[in-house]
């Protein structure tokens, strides 16, 4: 079954080349790392080091607390992060400055993923998330490398589509040697998709371990002089078109009781802050982007944060947050980061990716589910004038996340077990 898949993925690599080629005409990262995709020429590695695999921003942002504990350990081994894309590839240049390699990952050609292996000789290979791929985990068991799957999360849609694939799928994660699931759920479909129970731990999720960087909050204290002590900041983060939309129907709406709230939209693609801009002026907005405006006029009633890496800031700044994705039907993206810092939370009625997670901060009474820009916009006019719930839900958020701390311990201790 591998070699059929390797055979299918050789003829449809001049597609996928393509494809990057094409992106490459809004991003061009997309036209940088070709050696790296095929391991061609790569230098600088250190052998006998700690591989992450991390594919994007999302699974970058979980690895931060690893990688950074990693760093801090008194046996310091090489370490390299690997994603496929070019904001993840950003991202990690910008979390991780000195300390650590980044290049693309290879595809996932027999080729390609046996010259990586035989380039950087790791001791461990850790997966970010969920990222099965037949011929890395194949050649990584051959060669005695060991597979730790960090933060290992599986969303239904994920076991559908594997399951297409059951004996392929099956057949790579028998080369896993230890899986830390973030929940019971996701441990019940690692399992289903055929992991082995006994190599299965349920530690929790990384993010729960998140740190707050230094100067965030001074940072915050010094944009709120800026745009107006008292003025309500509310904020939409990681958000995809559908997000926009209901978000800037629903400010419509808040600024009639609170004229001079200001909204910040943070797009999840870089390829979309031009757009999202443009989709708020023509709401009818007084809107800026951040490169431009980095200050942000009294008169800005919008402000598009057009760079990367940033979002914390301007979580950290803000009264209420939105969660992107929510509204978009591919299932949300994460609260914890807004929770963290003492934001009451809101979210769409598409929070499958992170149901758990979402769930329990709703539970805890944290956050809101609401369906659409009416509801939307009723509970943020009743949040920014409630500054009581406010400090309540905020509370609630960031006690759940101290109670949820444990996991970066659990999986540093696979990683010591792994490595000998």
């Amino acid at each position: 079954m591998r070699i059929l898949y390797s055979i299918a993925l050789y003829l449809v690599t001049p597609f996928i080349l393509l494809h990057f080629a094409i992106r490459g005409l809004k991003d061009r990262g997309y036209l940088g790392g070709w050696k790296e995709r095929f391991a061609l020429g790569c230098s600088g590695h250190q052998p006998g080091g700690i591989i992450i695999h991390a594919a994007s921003v999302g699974e970058l942002n979980a690895a931060a607390p690893l990688v950074k504990a990693l760093l801090e350990q008194p046996v310091k081994l090489p370490l390299t992060i690997t994603t496929f894309t070019p904001t993840g590839s950003q991202r990690a240049r910008t979390l991780f400055p000195v300390g650590v390699k980044h290049v693309f990952a290879p595809l996932d050609l027999p080729g390609a993923v046996q010259r990586f292996f035989e380039m950087t000789r790791p001791r461990l290979l850790i997966i970010m998330e969920t990222e099965i791929w037949p011929n890395l985990y194949h050649f990584a068991g051959q060669k005695n490398i060991p597979i730790l799957m960090a933060n290992a999360r599986m969303s239904g849609k994920s076991v559908k589509g594997y399951g297409r694939f059951r004996s392929l799928t099956r057949k790579a994660l028998q080369n896993v040697s230890h899986a830390a699931a973030q929940s019971p759920l996701d441990a019940e479909r690692l399992i289903a998709c055929g992991i082995d129970p006994e190599k299965l731990q349920v530690s929790g999720n990384l993010k729960f371990d998140l740190s707050i960087p230094p100067g965030l909050e001074q940072q915050a204290r010094l944009w709120r002089k800026q745009w107006g002590e008292d003025r309500p900041v509310l904020i939409a983060g990681s958000t995809h078109t559908e997000d926009d939309i209901v978000v800037l129907e629903a400010f419509r709406l808040i600024l009639a009781a609170f004229e001079n709230t200001l909204l910040i939209l943070v797009p999840r693609h870089p390829e979309r802050f031009s757009a999202t801009a443009q989709l708020a002026r023509d709401s009818g907005f007084k809107t800026e982007m951040y490169s431009d405006e980095p200050d942000c006029s009294a008169g800005t009633q919008c402000l598009v944060v057009d760079s990367m890496g940033e979002l914390l800031h301007f979580y950290a700044c803000s009264n209420v947050a939105v969660i992107g994705g929510s509204f978009a039907a591919i299932g949300g993206h994460n609260a914890l980061e807004a929770a963290a810092l003492g934001l009451p939370v809101i979210v769409g009625p598409h929070t499958e990716n992170f149901a758990e997670i979402t769930d329990d901060l709703i539970r805890n009474g944290a956050a809101i589910r609401v369906s659409n820009a009416n509801q939307l916009a009723h509970q943020l006019i009743n949040l920014l004038g409630d500054s009581e719930k406010r400090h309540a839900m905020g509370n609630a958020g960031k006690q759940m996340l101290m109670q949820g701390r444990g996991a970066l311990r659990s999986t540093l201790e696979a990683v010591d077990r792994l490595i000998g």
